[in-house]
């Protein structure tokens, strides 16, 4: 049974929170699809994410490069890699098998992907889905949970926001 949760964010200030509040629920092995419309917030969220895992560096979407890896440690200081992938202009099969992307899928990542539907055919499967709504008052958030890791996740973000 999927789980879905739904949010309003006021502002990009609301949207950097709500990452950093989301940071403190996922774990390794995770993959979020981002869906939303081009400045509907997606980029801002993962930075909001990163900083709340502890990330200090510059963050920019990966639109020219196709993924930016992030290093840190996740609880216990193991390794964690966070993959942000941005594949609105991606196109080519080759490529992706090329650059070796498919093994950034792994127990020790958490792969975030703006655009996953231009590589649906490539992608696993989504344990969490976030759909972005650009609105009047601001956007409109809905976590989708399609696996059991990602109903857990889901579960501990609503914890956290209580």
């Amino acid at each position: 049974m999927d789980k879905n949760f739904t949010l309003d964010l006021a502002d990009e200030v609301a949207t950097l929170e709500f990452g950093g509040v989301l940071a403190h629920a996922i774990q390794p092995n995770l993959t979020v699809f981002l869906h939303g419309d081009l400045g509907a917030g997606k980029t801002t969220l993962v930075r909001g994410l990163l900083r709340g895992l502890g990330y200090v560096g510059k963050v920019k979407s990966p639109t020219y490069t196709l993924v930016e890896p992030y290093e840190m440690l996740a609880s216990q200081a193991t390794p964690l890699n966070v993959y942000h992938f941005d594949l609105y202009r991606f196109n080519d099969e080759e490529e992706w098998e090329a650059a070796g992307f498919r093994d950034f899928f792994n127990t020790q990542s958490v792969c975030l992907i703006e655009w996953p539907e231009n590589a649906a055919q490539l992608l696993p499967v989504a344990d969490i889905e976030i759909y972005f709504t650009i609105n009047p008052t601001g956007r409109s958030l809905k976590l989708q949970a399609n696996t059991a890791l990602g109903r857990q996740c889901v579960a501990r973000f609503e914890h956290k926001l209580n």
